[in-house]
């Protein structure tokens, strides 16, 4: 059967600026949050005037600019919106979705919060996703994480940093609760950080697989001839602002989530053992020369390729 699981958290919409209020207290000085000093002069704003004409200055740029390329380029883009991409990310300003990618408007299904968190009581989390999965039909979901994340450094300072932040930000504690001895065992206090938002990103992905409306889709389209892979593919990539590269997480997702099964499944397939089995024959008959057919459902990680090679299909 499909991986489908784990672990919900809980929700909050919120942007981040951690209060001063609080003392700041490290219980556990492997988890002392690093302040790393910008090479870079931060803007200052406190003199900005009333005015955000610079917006709508570049506004017209833009549109200019697309339509000396394309001039019915803004007809399509208010006429279709079919995306390929469900974007989760950080609300962090330095990691823009389209501009990351290279992608354009109307490519990416853009869903941005503190820390890229994928919560199940956060409605705005699970309305979106829902729209994305059911209605606009995206293939793909993506997660992505960023180092240097405000969210996952607040994270770990022993510190309140009151609500609703704070219960945001318990989340991502939880995180490291579940993998604190390997994060433990890390002694560069930055490697250590750039491990956690790697770690956060995966259990957000597990988050996604744990959900109804992505456990639907996904069996739907695995019982599917129509499909030539199992949708929606769920992605864990990390970007650095640092370098600009955005960069895939190696995740053998079945590792973490084979054992949940029992406790998350809400949908059932053909079962996997048999599945598993008839595989293994087909491909045991296709290295002795025969045709070989499957009598159950194909395995949906199959790519199209082999699928038609091997007749990985129904009777």
């Amino acid at each position: 059967m499909k991986n489908f699981i784990l672990l919900s958290s809980l929700a909050i919409v919120a942007s981040f600026s951690p209060p001063t209020v609080g003392p700041y207290v490290t219980r556990n000085p492997l988890r002392a949050a690093t302040d790393m000093p910008s090479p870079v002069e931060k803007p200052n704003y406190k003199n900005t005037g009333k005015s955000i004409d610079e917006v709508f200055f570049n506004n017209q740029k833009w549109i200019d600019s697309k339509e000396s390329v394309d001039p019915n380029y803004f007809n399509a883009l208010g006429s279709v919106h079919k995306p390929k991409y469900l974007w989760i990310g950080c609300a962090d300003a330095r990691v823009p979705a389209n501009e990351i990618m290279g992608l354009d408007a109307g490519d990416v299904f853009v869903l941005r919060n503190v820390a890229n968190m994928v919560t199940g009581t956060d409605f705005n989390v699970m309305s979106a996703l829902q729209y994305a999965v059911t209605a606009l039909e995206v293939p793909h979901i993506i997660v992505c994480g960023h180092y240097d994340c405000g969210g996952v450094r607040a994270s770990i300072e022993n510190r309140d940093h009151t609500p609703p932040l704070e219960n945001w930000l318990r989340s991502i504690r939880d995180v490291y609760r579940l993998h604190s001895s390997e994060l433990n065992a890390i002694k560069d206090p930055e490697m250590r950080h750039r491990r956690l938002v790697e770690l956060n990103v995966i259990e957000q992905c597990i988050n996604l697989f744990k959900t109804g409306v992505v456990q639907r889709k996904r069996v739907e389209t695995f019982r599917s001839d129509e499909f030539s892979i199992t949708q929606p593919r769920i992605h864990a990539v990390v970007f650095d602002p640092a370098t600009g590269k955005l960069v895939p997480l190696k995740v053998d997702f079945r590792q973490y989530i084979d054992e949940l099964h029992d406790i998350y499944d809400l949908y059932a397939v053909e079962d996997e053992t048999k599945v598993d089995a008839a595989n293994k024959e087909a491909l045991s008959s296709l290295k002795k020369g025969e045709q070989p057919h499957l009598p159950g459902d194909i395995d949906a990680d199959v790519e199209v390729g082999k699928r038609n090679r091997w007749k990985f299909w129904k009777k």
